[in-house]
């Protein structure tokens, strides 16, 4: 379903590729955007602050051979591409030519644009968006003496377009709407003061978490945190929690990337068809899941998406590629330039518990801090805060600690993934169970 937004965006593109034709380049994509916007933030019972947003953008690329020249502007209207139009083309006069630049090739555009129910436009109010947040915040406030402070609860609502075309004959748009509610809050102990929160994310405002709820919920996260402790360095069972899973499997997202394989940057270089995980491990795209934060009917450049199996039990089955990259590899592409679309990780019907009981003795870690990341050698370095766990059962909170491995070894010896899912990410993964990790403590 098309909004009239949607499709001014079409006509726009329409103006610049005939504008285009007129010119001597040999082919031209464009890409725009629109999107509005309401926020409102609370903080300690009053208004912090309350904002609006309207954005509108436009790149164009052009191509003259294989040399091209970019050029962006957020004044889109038909007499103000002439000059976007002009620059793009001087810039193509400097650059150096690159034989895997170019178009998309017809053949993966996408024919049909399918509905994934991305768009559920609610009207809210700037007073209902306060009384949202102030009501959230409330019930965090509320919940136990010990919540001393806050840092705010937050609503913000989007309305967003998104258009692309190309003189190869492709244009297409479609819009979307995202919704969200958050808040953080700050316990404190004779031992010290500690800060956690909780959140919520849709494309509906209807599937949004109760705001008292979700207030509660955050007070109890922040309240579980206090009289921390230090434990020993040593080797030990990791579990990661479902918000942070996405994150750990977005780093190998990162490494099967097409840009971090052709600059063989990469500690996955060369894995293709190869045991990545262990046997149990499947990971798939679902592009078009209805209502999905990363769905999308097609990618940034045109490219039809589509469901498809990244790994199959452990085997790496595809890279992550855009037109480009995949040039650059001699592959063709997989519908992903500009990113993936609802990476989902299956996982064995064991919900955290379980998993927890299974374990016995170990780390569960729910926040992580700093970036020790290394993608070309797999080193995998980062503070962290947790829960320690014997006999099954989480003991006490645990922080001051530093968690370390090789994310290559880490993927081969995964143990288990739970049935916690998150889906509040385009990566949508349940808590995960890595055999052994160096934690650095006391």
């Amino acid at each position: 379903m098309l909004t009239p937004e949607c499709d001014r965006l079409k006509e726009r593109i329409k103006t610049v590729l005939q504008k285009a034709s007129q010119l001597s380049v040999d082919a031209v994509e464009v890409s725009v955007s629109s999107s509005s916007g309401l926020s409102a933030s609370i903080r300690m019972g009053e208004v912090d602050v309350v904002e609006f947003t309207r954005d509108k953008s436009l790149t164009l690329t052009v191509y003259k051979g294989r040399q091209k020249g970019s050029a962006s502007t957020s004044d889109i209207r038909p007499e103000a591409l002439d000059s976007t139009l002009a620059a793009a083309c001087q810039i193509s006069q400097y650059t150096q030519s690159d034989p895997f630049s170019g178009l998309l090739e017809t053949q993966f555009l996408a024919k049909d644009i399918p509905d994934c129910h991305l768009y559920h436009p609610t009207e809210v109010s700037p007073e209902q968006a306060i009384e949202l947040a102030k009501s959230c915040e409330d019930s965090a406030r509320a919940y136990d003496k010990r919540i001393i402070n806050s840092d705010g609860a937050t609503f913000s609502q989007l309305n967003h377009c998104y258009a692309y075309g190309n003189s190869n004959g492709f244009i297409g748009a479609y819009p979307s709407t995202q919704f969200s509610l958050s808040c953080v809050v700050v316990a404190k102990s004779s031992q010290g003061m500690e800060r956690d929160y909780e959140y919520s994310v849709a494309r509906d405002f209807q599937d949004l978490e109760d705001k008292k709820l979700l207030g509660e919920q955050a007070a109890k996260r922040t309240l579980k945190r206090l009289d921390a402790r230090q434990i020993k360095t040593g080797q030990v069972p990791v579990i990661f929690s479902a918000r942070l899973a996405g994150g750990f499997f977005g780093h190998f997202l990162s490494a099967i990337s097409g840009g971090q394989l052709y600059r063989k940057a990469s500690f996955l270089l060369e894995s293709m068809d190869k045991k990545v995980f262990p046997n149990f491990l499947n990971i798939r795209e679902e592009p078009h899941q209805l209502k999905g934060l990363g769905s999308a009917p097609f990618d940034s450049e045109g490219a039809a998406t589509q469901p498809w199996y990244l790994v199959e039990e452990g085997i790496l089955k595809s890279y992550v590629l855009s037109g480009y990259s995949a040039r650059k590899l001699g592959l063709t592409t997989t519908g992903n330039c500009g990113g993936v679309h609802n990476v989902i990780v299956e996982n064995q019907d064991k919900d955290l518990s379980a998993l927890l009981k299974e374990m016995g003795k170990g780390l569960f870690v729910t926040e992580l801090m700093g970036h020790g990341i290394n993608l070309v050698t797999g080193d995998y370095s980062r503070g962290a805060f947790g829960y320690w766990v014997e006999g099954g059962e989480i003991q006490y909170p645990v922080h001051e600690i530093t968690i370390a491995g090789n994310l290559k070894e880490l993927f081969a010896n995964l143990v288990a993934v739970g049935s916690d899912v998150d889906k509040r990410s385009s990566i949508q993964s349940g808590s995960v169970w890595v055999d052994r990790m160096t934690i650095a403590g006391a």
